[in-house]
C-alpha cells in the first residue's frame, strides 16, 4: 500500500495583528481549503487541530474547537501539540488516519494569535520545566538562542552578519509577492545593518516576530481523490517526526546545557540533519531531487543551518550557497519562495502547515508572482521545543 496521501485542498489566513481568536483565524483558513478541494464539510470525516498553548484552555482543544466553529458533524477530532512542529505533527496524525482506513477525508487546521514581542513561558513556579527554567534562571528570550546559533556559525564556519542580511532580503523580496504574509515589503542589506541589534549579532531584521494566523489542508485518501476529479494530486510522501539522538553536543532551545558526552561520542549528524535524513528514507529521495525546500527561519543565521541540515550542501557551506543565488529564484533549489518567517512571522501552530499550503500551490503551478518554474518536489523542515522536529516531503 503507497504512503501517499493526495492534498486535495489548501487554506490560509493571512498573517498580521488582527485582535481576534486563535479559532476564527483557523476557521476562516478551514473554509479556504474546503472550498479550494471542493470538498463540503459534511463529507469531513476527521479534524485534526494543532494546538496553541496561549489564549486559554481552547488552545489544548484546537480540534474540537475548529469543528464547533464549522458546526459539529460527526467527525473524529484529534488535538496535537508539539509546539512549533505542531503543524507538521497534525499532518502526520491524519496521513495514519487516512493510511489505516479510518478516515478517507481529514481536515488539518492550525491557528494562533501570538503575544505582542517574544514568547514567553506563563506564570506559576515549574522548576521541571526546561522552558519555565531558562527565562527564570538565565532571562534567556528566543532572540538569545537565536544569537547564539548565529554566533556559533560565526565562530566555526566565518559567516558574517553581511551573510545573515542577505537571507533576509531574498526571503523579503519573496514575501513582498505574497499575499498572505504580513511583511509586502523588500529591504536592502544597509536596511538590515541599520535596525537595531536585539541579540547580538542579530539585528531587528534578522529576527521574525509574532503573529496571528492561520493554514489549513484538506488530506484524502489516493482513491479519494480520484473519485473526485484529481488524477494528479499533490501528494505528501513523508513526514519525519523523529527525536534526538544521546549526546546532543549543540545547546538548543529551551536546554541551557549540552547532553554530556564526554564518555560517549557524539553522534554521527545533527537532530536538525536526522530530520531530513528520515524523510528522505521514507520518501526514497535525496536532496538532488528537491526543486525547492520551505524552511524555519526564526532567524536568518538559522536558515542557512538548514541548508547544510537538508543536505543541500556541505557543512559551512551555507553562506556560499545563499552569496551564489541557489537558493533564491532561479538557482537550482530556491528556498522560502513564501517569504518564510521572516515575512510572516511566527503563529505556531499554523506555520508547519502554512509550508505544506506553499508547497501544494507552488507543485500545482499557482502560485503566481513568485511561482518555481517546473517544480516537482519539495520539502519543509521546522522545529520545535523539547526534541519536536519534522520535515514532510511534497511530490506531483
Amino acid at each position: 500500500m503507497t504512503g501517499d496521501v493526495a492534498v486535495l485542498g489548501a487554506g490560509m489566513h493571512p498573517w498580521g495583528k488582527w485582535g481576534r481568536g486563535f479559532v476564527e483565524y483557523g476557521a476562516a483558513a478551514a473554509r479556504a481549503a474546503l472550498a479550494d478541494a471542493g470538498v463540503d464539510w459534511r463529507d469531513v470525516g476527521a479534524v485534526v487541530g494543532a494546538d496553541t498553548v496561549r489564549g486559554g484552555y481552547p488552545g489544548y482543544v484546537a480540534g474540537a474547537s475548529y469543528a464547533r466553529a464549522l458546526g459539529w458533524q460527526g467527525a473524529r477530532v484529534t488535538s496535537v501539540y508539539a509546539a512549533c512542529a505542531s503543524g507538521a505533527q497534525a499532518i502526520a496524525a491524519a496521513r495514519a488516519q487516512i493510511l489505516a482506513r479510518l478516515a478517507d477525508v481529514v481536515l488539518v487546521v492550525g491557528a494562533d494569535a501570538a503575544p505582542k514581542g517574544f514568547f514567553r513561558p506563563a506564570g506559576g513556579d515549574r522548576p521541571d520545566d526546561p522552558d519555565w527554567l531558562r527565562f527564570r534562571l538565565l532571562g534567556a528570550t528566543n532572540p538569545a538562542y537565536f544569537g547564539l546559533y548565529a554566533r556559533r556559525r560565526m565562530a566555526v564556519h566565518g559567516d558574517t552578519p553581511e551573510d545573515f542580511a542577505l537571507v533576509k532580503v531574498k526571503n523579503a523580496a519573496m514575501g513582498a509577492l505574497n499575499p498572505y504574509a504580513r511583511y509586502r515589503r523588500r529591504v536592502t542589506a544597509e536596511e538590515v545593518a541599520a535596525s537595531a541589534v536585539v541579540a547580538d549579532p542579530l539585528r531587528l531584521l534578522d529576527i521574525c516576530a509574532t503573529s496571528d494566523g492561520g493554514a489549513a489542508l484538506v488530506l484524502t485518501s489516493l482513491e479519494f481523490a480520484r473519485r473526485h476529479g484529481a488524477a494528479r494530486p499533490v501528494r505528501i510522501r513523508a513526514v519525519s517526526t523523529v527525536t534526538p539522538r544521546f549526546p546532543n553536543p549543540v545547546l538548543d532551545l529551551p536546554d541551557i546545557a549540552t547532553d554530556p558526552a564526554v564518555a560517549v561520542p557524539p553522534p554521527e549528524e545533527t537532530f536538525r540533519a536526522s530530520l531530513a535524513r528520515a524523510a528522505y528514507e521514507e520518501a526514497g529521495l535525496g536532496p538532488g531531487d528537491l526543486d525547492l525546500a520551505e524552511v524555519y527561519d526564526l532567524s536568518t543565521a538559522l536558515e542557512l543551518q538548514w541548508y547544510e541540515d537538508l543536505g543541500l550542501c556541505g557543512a559551512g557551506e551555507g553562506a556560499r550557497l545563499l552569496r551564489e543565488g541557489t537558493t533564491a529564484p532561479g538557482g537550482r533549489i530556491p528556498v522560502n519562495a513564501s517569504g518564510g518567517l521572516a515575512s510572516f512571522g511566527e503563529a505556531v501552530p499554523a506555520q508547519a502547515i502554512a509550508q505544506v499550503c506553499e508547497l501544494t500551490w507552488q507543485l500545482r503551478g499557482t502560485a503566481g508572482e513568485r511561482q518555481i518554474g517546473g517544480a516537482r518536489v519539495g520539502i519543509t523542515a521546522n522545529q520545535g521545543l523539547f526534541g519536536h522536529g519534522s520535515a514532510v516531503v511534497v511530490v506531483r
